[in-house]
């Protein structure tokens, strides 16, 4: 098996020069990847190990397991960390003055024992260089993300069919997790912090809405265990209850991110209202969200459009709010950039970002379009492509 098909080696290439040009920037001479979604970006596979980029030589890839790849240049099994180091000197490369390592992704037991491999070598954290680098996305990581948004898509226009009377919200998110398994994905969707847990989305119905969750989603819900505490809690869908479905897809390694409402029968016209709100943020968001662009701009023109409706109450959340109405998407659901009042971040061209303005109506449930969408010279283009309106089963 090779480690990298021929076709995609020039795409391995553009991501590892713009990992050395942010090195270079940050006066770092090297950094050493480890975390499973970095190492997936780097090379466009998954395996147990490490690459070292430095700024002036080619990567070295460390792989522990599988042994299965086809010996290529570059590229050195290893039993364990330490024989990096070893391998490094027989093959000419210099100790760094200063290494970077992925602190705020690795363990600390990790970090210690990654450092000891360069015992002369400056301590610097590697997470945010990496966390840039996949910011702004390769015409190769749109194609994947675009037909991420195909088959979201997809499955969503199947949610109907999905649904019978009497139903819980739990048993309706497991029939979507089957069309979604089905079309292709993968089953898991990886997110950014270990302090983040998820399955394959939410399905969120009625009064659970207004259940905040341990982790920093605009929607949190009970769920059914004390072990997961996010999402459906098995509860019936009722008549004029809205349903939230915020499942991802994950089809390809790369995610793409949407929300749609459903009810049973008519809802409020509170919900209705705040739903209408939600709409107004994206269309004129698409239109100011452009290159140049600072990213906290985007958090104080939705607020605006909130404060004018008097819906403040109820945006992002009700009994719990959080302060942010979006985030980067790519392989991990939460990348940068963050659209909070505090970014420091500025929009560039092909940066992906997942757009939620939400609102949540006690005993009724929460209304709000999320959209995934790619940052162009003209405004954003959305590439989760589904009727937004308020659907009935």
């Amino acid at each position: 098996m090779k480690l990298i098909p021929y076709n995609f080696k020039n795409e391995i290439l553009l991501r590892i020069n713009k990992i050395k040009s942010i090195l270079k920037d940050s006066a770092s001479d090297a950094i050493l990847v480890a975390s499973n979604a970095n190492i997936y970006y780097t090379t466009g596979r998954f395996f147990r190990g490490y690459i070292y980029i430095p700024v002036d030589k080619a990567p070295i890839w460390f792989i522990i397991k599988p042994n299965v790849y086809e010996e290529e240049d570059g590229i050195f099994y290893i039993r364990k960390p330490e024989d990096i180091n070893t391998i490094l000197k027989s093959q000419g490369y210099d100790t760094p003055v200063s290494i970077a390592l992925e602190e705020n992704d690795l363990s600390y037991s990790d970090v210690i024992r990654l450092k000891a491999i360069f015992p002369d070598s400056v301590l610097t954290n590697g997470s945010p260089l990496l966390k840039k680098a996949r910011m702004v996305k390769t015409e190769w990581e749109l194609n994947e993300m675009k037909e991420d948004g195909l088959h979201q898509s997809k499955v969503y226009g199947e949610v109907k069919d999905c649904y019978h009377q009497g139903m819980t919200d739990l048993e309706l998110q497991i029939e979507i997790e089957k069309r979604l398994r089905l079309e292709g994905s993968l089953g898991v969707s990886r997110v950014s912090g270990n302090l983040m847990e998820i399955n394959l989305g939410s399905v969120i119905s009625g009064a659970n809405a207004d259940n905040p969750g341990p982790y920093e989603f605009t929607m949190g819900g009970e769920g059914v265990h004390p072990a997961l505490p996010v999402g459906a809690n098995n509860s019936i869908i009722l008549k004029g209850h809205t349903v939230m479905i915020d499942m991802n897809g994950a089809f390809n390694g790369y995610q793409s991110d949407m929300t749609r409402v459903w009810s049973l029968g008519e809802t409020s016209d509170l919900a209705l209202k705040a739903h209408a709100c939600s709409l107004k943020i994206l269309r004129k968001l698409e239109k100011e969200a452009l290159p140049g662009v600072p990213v906290k701009d985007l958090y104080f023109i939705a607020m605006e459009i909130v404060n004018e409706d008097s819906l403040q109450e109820f945006f992002m959340g009700h009994k719990s709010q959080v302060g942010f109405i979006g985030h980067g998407v790519g392989i991990e659901l939460n990348e940068l950039p963050v659209l909070t009042p505090k970014s420091k971040d500025i929009l560039e061209e092909n940066m992906t970002i997942a757009i939620e303005p939400k609102f949540v109506i006690p005993q009724v449930g929460a209304v709000g379009v999320e959209n995934t969408y790619i940052v162009t010279n003209t405004g954003l283009e959305n590439i989760t492509i589904f009727p937004e309106d308020i659907q009935k089963f």
